[in-house]
């Protein structure tokens, strides 16, 4: 017997350059099923579904939708607002009253366990409801997954920032710092490493939260990148922590703020470059120091996207709506890889995605812990896409000297 009602679309958490894909995926093939009767958009996350803030989707032109999948960054307005049993039930209540029977949750790890606990809620209520959690952030630290929607885009930027980088800082030497995404997994930061084209090229060193960041040690990494090249380049995950598990932006004395969650505020704040940047000056009396904190930056760059990013943010979208609406199933959409490069996507339970974290594999970081490996590279090239730019050198001969042999 077909379950027959409406469907309801949110998108939770930091924004990505194709999440729209995710929701104009799930939107346009749950339309295309008779038991489906509407279906809603609720702005901004589960503060919307709280409030019964909905668009009727529905009513949406096909046209203007895939106008929107190609356009980062929320289109439904997103939340940081993590909901606790009482704020999930009194969802579940309101999706209720709407005769709301799907239910396609965009998001990360904690997006993932709300959608596990209104699960719940209407089991209890003996609810006919499925409920699935569809992948997406640019950490790539969602578990069950070989990486996730929107960090190959994120990647891509990440990858061509310091490209450019590269190049300006061979022209004019010195130390450059690049704090980049990533509290708990280094995946964003590592992607700086395919700027690397030229043996000395940078990123020279990568410092990883995976790893324990000592500052004796990256002083003297930095001197000896320097002393060989006159110049390095260094990729650092803004929640790198030192062997006290303490922050490495805190040891700054600089006033810090705390995120809704009691977290210490990483993104949006030059603290942790800044304290780099005048390590590097004092301690190794080196004046040409440059730090940037890419922040925001690298989630929503418009036309930094990759073409293999979107297809399967389409994709993750669409396998919502078909597993829950043709096999009435709840749990988790999740991208395996199958070849190089090839993906399928399966289904796995809630509980195994929901509130954890997916780190850095071990053969992905070198032994020094200051930067990454091959194989790390072999399995990011595929995801940042196709028509990924790369410098070039003169390479012309040099002229004999005449006047000062």
């Amino acid at each position: 017997m077909e379950l027959r009602g409406k469907v309801l679309v949110a998108q939770g958490g930091g924004p990505t350059a194709v999440i729209n894909q995710s929701l104009v995926g799930a939107v346009l093939e749950s339309r295309k099923f008779s038991q489906v009767t509407k279906v809603y958009g609720a702005e901004h996350g589960v503060e919307g579904i709280v409030n019964e803030n909905f668009l009727d989707l529905t009513q949406e032109t096909t046209h203007n939708l895939e106008q929107v999948a190609k356009t980062p960054s929320s289109a439904l307005l997103s939340t940081r607002i993590k909901p606790d049993e009482k704020f999930c039930r009194e969802m579940f209540e309101i999706m209720k009253g709407h005769d709301i029977r799907y239910f396609f949750y965009i998001g990360g790890n904690d997006s993932s366990d709300t959608v596990r606990i209104v699960n719940h809620y209407a089991e209890i209520a003996n609810y006919e409801f499925r409920a699935i959690h569809i992948p997406k952030t640019v950490d790539n630290d969602l578990m069950m997954n070989d990486h996730t929607p929107g960090y190959g885009s994120a990647a891509r930027y990440v990858a061509s920032a310091f490209s450019g980088v590269n190049l300006d800082n061979r022209a004019m030497g010195g130390v450059y710092i690049g704090v980049v995404m990533g509290r708990s997994a280094g995946f964003l930061t590592a992607a700086a490493s395919l700027a690397q084209k030229y043996p000395d090229d940078g990123p020279h060193l990568v410092y990883l939260p995976e790893r324990i960041f000592d500052i004796d040690d990256f002083l003297k990494d930095v001197k000896e990148v320097y002393d060989k090249y006159g110049r390095c380049i260094v990729a650092v995950s803004e929640g790198i922590v030192d062997k006290n598990k303490t922050p490495v932006s805190q040891l700054s004395g600089m006033k810090q703020e705390f995120d809704a969650h009691g977290n210490v505020q990483l993104s949006g704040s030059g603290v942790l470059g800044d304290f780099l940047a005048d390590l590097v000056k004092t301690r190794l009396n080196i004046s040409r120091v440059r730090a940037d904190t890419f922040g925001y930056l690298q989630r929503s760059f418009l036309g930094c996207v990759s073409d293999v990013d979107q297809r399967e943010a389409r994709e993750v979208g669409e396998k919502a709506a078909q597993f829950a609406i043709w096999n009435r199933v709840d749990g988790s959409i999740a991208i395996e890889r199958t070849g190089f490069y090839s993906v399928d996507y399966k289904l796995v339970p809630l509980e195994t995605v929901a509130a954890k974290t997916r780190l850095m594999p071990d053969e992905f970081i070198n032994l020094a812990g200051n930067h990454v490996t091959d194989d790390f590279k072999y399995y990011l090239r595929p995801l940042i896409g196709s028509g990924f730019e790369q410098a070039h050198r003169l390479r012309a001969p040099k002229v004999d000297k005449v006047v000062f042999k």
